[in-house]
C-alpha cells in the first residue's frame, strides 16, 4: 500500500509487507463492507478495514434472534450473511478509500478449494491489501472453526490460499475456542501464513428462565466484547512469544489504553471489533487519540512500547 500524506511516522506499522498508516484496523462482521460507517467518520484515516466475510456465493445467515447482549459483551450467531464475492467487487470496492488505506478481504469457505478459489479471485484485485483466512467463526455449521481446531486442517487451508494469493499478504485468524492456540498458530506459520489475527470469538449460549428458550435461534453463539480483553491478551502474548510472525491483537478493544496494552504485550496492530456496535465512531475516535496518548507516554517509536512488557 502505498503511503500518504497524511500518513504519521510514529503510528505508521508494517507487518511483512503489509505497511498501514496506523495500527488500528476494524474486524470483519463488525464494521460491514466499511461503507456503512462512512457518516460517522473518515474511512480514510484508518490503518485498514477487514471487511465483511465472503464468500463464493451469497449467505443468508442464521435465522433469527442472532445477536443478544451479554454482562460486559454480546453474544452473535449472525452465519457469516454476505452478498458473495462477485457482488463485493462489482458494488463495494469500488467505492472504499483502498487507494489511502487497506482494505482486507475477509474469507470464508467450507472447503480448502473454495479457500484456494476465493484467493485466486481477490489475489487479481488491486484494491485488496491483503486476504484474512477466516478458520475460527464458531456460527456455522460447515467450515469456520472445524478447520480452526484441527492443526492439520488448518495448515491445509492455509496453504490452498497462499498458493492462490499472488503478491497478497495472508492473514490467518485463529480461534480461541482451542485447548492450545500456540499449536495452531506454529502449524499455520509453517504452512506460509504471513500474519496472525487473534482472537475470534468464544463459544457461548444465553437463555431465558421465563420461556425456557434459548436467546439465539442457533443457541450457540460467539461471545465478544471487554469481558474477553484477558482471554485475548494472554493468547496474543503467548503467540506472540512462540511464533515468528506478526500478530493482529482481536479482543474487547474499546479505547485507546486497550490498544497499547496488545502492543505492550507483542502485538503490532489490532482489530476493533464490538466497540463498533455500542459507538460507530468509536474506530475513528481511537485513531484520533491515539498519536495524544503516545505523545503522554513519551513514546517515541513503536520499537519502544512494542513486546516491552516487564515479566
Amino acid at each position: 500500500m502505498s503511503q500518504t500524506s497524511s500518513t504519521n511516522p510514529i503510528t505508521t506499522v508494517s507487518l511483512g509487507n503489509l505497511c498501514l498508516k496506523n495500527p488500528i484496523l476494524t474486524a470483519s462482521g463488525t464494521f460491514g463492507y466499511g461503507l456503512e460507517f462512512a457518516p460517522y467518520g473518515n474511512l480514510s484515516s484508518l490503518g485498514g478495514i477487514v471487511v465483511k466475510g465472503l464468500s463464493l456465493k451469497p449467505r443468508k445467515g442464521n435465522p433469527v434472534p442472532r445477536i443478544v447482549e451479554t454482562p460486559c459483551g454480546m453474544l452473535n450467531a449472525i452465519g457469516l450473511q454476505n452478498i458473495g464475492v462477485e457482488k463485493f467487487l462489482a458494488h463495494k470496492l469500488p467505492k472504499l478509500p483502498w487507494k489511502e488505506t487497506a482494505i482486507i478481504a475477509n474469507l470464508y469457505a467450507q472447503t480448502k478449494e473454495e479457500f484456494a478459489r476465493l484467493a485466486e479471485i481477490l489475489a487479481r484485485e488491486k484494491g485488496i491489501a491483503a486476504l484474512e483466512v477466516n478458520i475460527s467463526c464458531p456460527n456455522v455449521k460447515e467450515g469456520g472453526v472445524l478447520f480452526g481446531q484441527d492443526p492439520d486442517m488448518a495448515a491445509q487451508v492455509t496453504e490452498a490460499v497462499k498458493k492462490n494469493a499472488g503478491n497478497k499478504p495472508v492473514i490467518v485468524k485463529l480461534s480461541p475456542n482451542v485447548t492450545d492456540i500456540k499449536v495452531i498458530a506454529r502449524a499455520v506459520e509453517k504452512a506460509g501464513a504471513d500474519i496472525l489475527s487473534l482472537i475470534n470469538t468464544l463459544s457461548g449460549m444465553a437463555v431465558n428462565i421465563y420461556t425456557q428458550k434459548p436467546m439465539l435461534a442457533n443457541i450457540i453463539g460467539g461471545l465478544s466484547g471487554p469481558a474477553i480483553k484477558p482471554v485475548a491478551l494472554k493468547m496474543v502474548y503467548e503467540v506472540v512469544n512462540c511464533t515468528n510472525l506478526p500478530v493482529i491483537g482481536i479482543g474487547g478493544i474499546s479505547t485507546v489504553e486497550d490498544v497499547l496494552e496488545f502492543i505492550l504485550v507483542g502485538a503490532t496492530a489490532i482489530q476493533i471489533g464490538t466497540a463498533n456496535f455500542m459507538r460507530p465512531d468509536k474506530a475513528f475516535q481511537i485513531v484520533e487519540e491515539l498519536p495524544r496518548k503516545l505523545a503522554q507516554l513519551n513514546i517515541g517509536s513503536w520499537s519502544e512500547w512494542r513486546g516491552k512488557l516487564k515479566v
